[in-house]
């Protein structure tokens, strides 16, 4: 269980096509596609905020948090596995600050605000 008392579950990204079209359509308001391989997505909804993730082979987490009725409250945010570099794609664009994660140690992540309805 996280905060938004919901249950965190993943399938694999050859099963969730419509999720990775969708986070990659959110993507595309910054130019950002990524050359990894992604492994699993999850998407879902906490009351009037949609979810999304997408996991990459590379160790690049990348999720998409869009409250349905508040567009100040929207961003795509980036989390790096601990010891990975910054992905090319992301390098000189975003500055990444050092989190503690109680499931993966110390870890470094970035967002950007999303201007876009979607």
């Amino acid at each position: 269980m996280n905060k938004y008392k919901h249950e965190f579950t993943v399938v694999s990204a050859s099963e969730s096509q419509e999720t990775l079209d969708y986070v990659n359509r959110v993507l595309k308001e910054r130019d950002i596609e990524f050359a990894a391989k992604p492994l699993e997505t999850s998407r879902f909804q906490v009351e009037n905020i949609k979810f999304a993730y997408v996991f990459y082979e590379d160790g690049l987490e990348v999720n998409v948090m869009y409250t349905v009725d508040d567009p100040k409250k929207r961003a795509v945010g980036f989390k790096l596995s601990e010891g990975m570099e910054v992905p090319k794609e992301l390098e000189g664009k975003f500055k990444f600050a050092r989190q503690k994660s109680k499931l993966a140690g110390t870890i470094r992540g970035s967002f950007f605000v999303i201007k876009r309805e979607y």
